[in-house]
């Protein structure tokens, strides 16, 4: 973190289930309290496949990070909705290709900002803002000293648009990724993907579920033409818009009919 810079410490709710913390124990992880566990036991019953689509997204981050510092000498990353430091966070991925590239993570959950305070402190290529991702112009000003903002930038809204209500204004996902990317150098990145489904039921029963699970801070399951708009005005990089099991990928993807058929975590990489 950089000197300075101290998250505050909201209270954390132990009784209202967290996306991050869900994220979190999905991907095996122990800082999660009973009712993010309760919470996931009925999401996995809506959509058996979450745990391991939460396990290919993550691969996909490690993946995306890797090439856009190797292939396209990225240096500076913006990951909006972070989550709970993990393995292979986007900094130790950026930083094992390249030690001086900096990471910014930007994230309003209580228990992410008390553990990114404690575990990055002594970073001074990492930078942590409580901040909801929303806050663009916000985030723009707080990062003016650290990043250079004459230099590309990777902007990454990894599996967390689907967090977001719509609405009519700058609130609105599409919105929140157009405004991101007005602020951006030429050269850039945006990395978006997010769950998506073809089943309607699917669809309204995951974002009933969720909607109540967190009080109503969580926005919507889509389909992949409304991503695919997040995208408009955006050189798309190959291998396009995609399961995000096939975008580039390391190891030999599954096979159409060993594939999960009640969602998906789908999109790609758009360049400025």
């Amino acid at each position: 973190m950089e000197s300075g810079q101290q998250p505050q410490k909201p209270l954390i709710d132990m009784h209202t289930p967290s996306v991050a913390r869900m994220y979190d124990w999905l991907l095996g992880g122990v800082e999660n309290y009973a009712s993010d566990r309760e919470a996931c036991t009925r999401l996995l019953q809506i959509a058996p496949s979450t745990q391991l689509l939460a396990r290919n997204n993550r691969a996909f981050l490690r993946r995306v990070v890797h090439v856009l510092v190797e292939e396209y000498g990225i240096r500076q990353f913006l990951d909006h909705g972070s989550g709970l430091p993990t393995q292979d966070n986007v900094h130790e991925v950026a930083q094992r290709a390249d030690p001086t590239c900096k990471v910014v993570y930007i994230d309003n959950d209580p228990m992410v900002l008390a553990h990114a305070q404690t575990a990055l402190h002594e970073d001074g290529r990492t930078l942590v803002l409580p901040h909801d991702l929303r806050m663009t112009r916000q985030i723009r000003q707080d990062t003016d000293r650290f990043l250079d903002w004459n230099r590309p930038i990777a902007a990454l809204f990894v599996s967390v648009l689907h967090c977001l209500r719509d609405t009519d204004d700058d609130n609105d996902p599409a919105a929140v990724v157009r405004n991101t990317a007005a602020l951006l150098p030429p050269g850039s990145c945006m990395v978006i993907c997010q769950l998506v489904s073809d089943d309607p039921v699917v669809r309204r029963d995951v974002t009933q579920l969720m909607d109540v699970t967190t009080h109503g801070t969580w926005g919507r399951v889509r389909e992949t033409h409304e991503v695919r708009r997040y995208f408009d005005g955006l050189d798309v990089l190959d291998p396009g818009l995609v399961d995000v099991v096939d975008w580039r990928p390391d190891i030999p993807p599954p096979p159409p009919q060993n594939r999960p058929r009640d969602w998906v975590e789908w999109g790609g990489v758009g360049r400025l």
